[in-house]
């Protein structure tokens, strides 16, 4: 049985805030490549790289939100210099021997410059302290398994025992097929951290990134007491294709996207990714007015 004392503990103190830290089935959109110019896909027109990395990798023509490192995103809403990472230690081990497993890890690994597929840790947004995680397409199409359970788990620990408020920003392909029933349970995991600190009178603000899928939609990315996206983000369980060959009925047209979400209620806003900032830090000092 995989025990959460398998895990280490985390090298970093909460004391030491303030210094700041370097280093499914969904198809996965692009990537913005090193070269001069990328093709969008949301309009099809050929832009600048450098244009679209200078606009917070969104098109400069039509507005498509291209994929952000977890670590881009979460430096994007964080103060200068406020963001200290926890936990960055943690490794998956394959430890159900699947094939294939501990190669896509390496691979992983070198293609994402990160241990894992969540980066977390406490930062400040425009002054307002909080607790942050953002998931990675690069690894493993942000697939929970059992580290990315354990680490969001401890973000809300973190966060309960020292009253802090959670932004999470989330991304996933659901969870990791090659952990078996151990990734599963992090489902369960997650949210009941998240319970604990809903308990707590305490904030969780989720921002839907494209795509949220899977266990990760049915666990912790939904449960949040404020509900973002962004633009055009799919979120949903299974894929559309799945869920049309399982009813055998045509969905409608935007089905699982973030603005048909909106329209039925499913989320409170949809933010463009420039405006992220000021809303999020909007919200936070919100709730602390209403925590005084």
């Amino acid at each position: 049985m995989l025990r959460r004392a398998n895990f280490k503990p985390s090298r970093n103190k909460l004391e030491n805030i303030g210094s700041a830290t370097a280093g499914s089935g969904i198809s996965e959109q692009p990537q913005i490549p090193d070269r001069l110019c990328v093709k969008c896909p949301g309009c099809g027109k050929m832009v600048f790289t450098k244009d679209v990395k200078q606009n917070e990798r969104v098109c400069p023509e039509c507005g498509y939100h291209f994929k952000m490192p977890a670590r881009e995103r979460i430096l994007s809403v964080c103060d200068e210099n406020t963001f200290t990472e926890w936990d960055p230690f943690l490794i998956s081990r394959d430890f159900l021997q699947f094939p294939g497993y501990a190669v896509k890890l390496k691979s992983s690994r070198l293609n994402s410059r990160e241990n894992e597929a969540v980066i977390s840790g406490y930062g400040k947004v425009e002054g307002s302290p909080c607790a942050l995680f953002a998931m990675d397409s690069r690894f493993m199409m942000g697939s929970m398994g059992s580290v990315v359970g354990e680490k969001i788990t401890r973000v809300f620990e973190h966060a309960t025992e020292h009253r802090l408020p959670v932004v999470g920003f989330t991304l996933s392909g659901g969870a990791r097929m090659q952990e078996g029933t151990v990734s599963l349970m992090q489902m369960a995991k997650t949210s009941g951290a998240v319970k604990r600190h809903s308990d707590a009178g305490l904030l969780y603000i989720t921002v839907l990134t494209n795509p949220t899928t899977g266990g990760v939609t049915a666990s912790f990315a939904m449960e949040g007491d404020i509900l973002l996206a962004e633009p055009k983000a799919l979120i949903g369980f299974a894929g559309p294709r799945v869920i049309e060959q399982t009813i055998r009925q045509k969905l409608p047209k935007g089905f699982q996207s973030a603005e048909f979400l909106l329209e039925k209620g499913f989320l409170d806003g949809i933010v463009v990714r420039q405006e992220m900032r000021k809303v999020l830090s909007q919200l936070l000092k919100l709730h602390e007015k209403g925590a005084d």
